[in-house]
């Protein structure tokens, strides 16, 4: 048996733009808002079903979006999904700090809000 050499390096924060995917950004930010969605549900002991209702959509679909499904939702309509769950949303725009790069969009959910 062989071992085989692996390369390792250390990884830009948004996976899908180390792998080169379009909209790497967009779709970073839609799985850091589904994270907290499916952090919010198993915090308020929800299920699936329960979960659904609150933002309007039904279980598989649920479902689908935990799994990592969610290129059919617009930002916007997670994070309408987030005010569901009594959550603020806030756009904050202000100047980036590096010179000669482009600014980013963050996601931070508030800590402390639900355990």
């Amino acid at each position: 048996m062989s071992a085989d050499k692996i390369e390792v390096h250390e990884s830009d924060s948004n996976i899908f733009a180390e792998l080169g995917l379009p909209d790497a950004e967009a779709h970073f930010l839609k799985a850091q808002i589904v994270a907290e969605l499916y952090r919010l549900t198993n915090a308020d002991g929800l299920t699936q079903a329960k979960a659904g209702a609150l933002m309007g959509i039904s279980q598989p679909e649920v479902s689908r979006m935990f799994k990592g499904h969610f290129r059919e939702y617009s930002v916007e309509r997670l994070m309408g999904f987030l005010t569901a769950f009594d959550q603020d949303v806030e756009i904050v725009a202000r100047p980036h700090r590096a010179t000669g790069e482009r600014g980013r969009i963050r996601f931070l959910a508030a800590e402390g809000t639900r355990s």
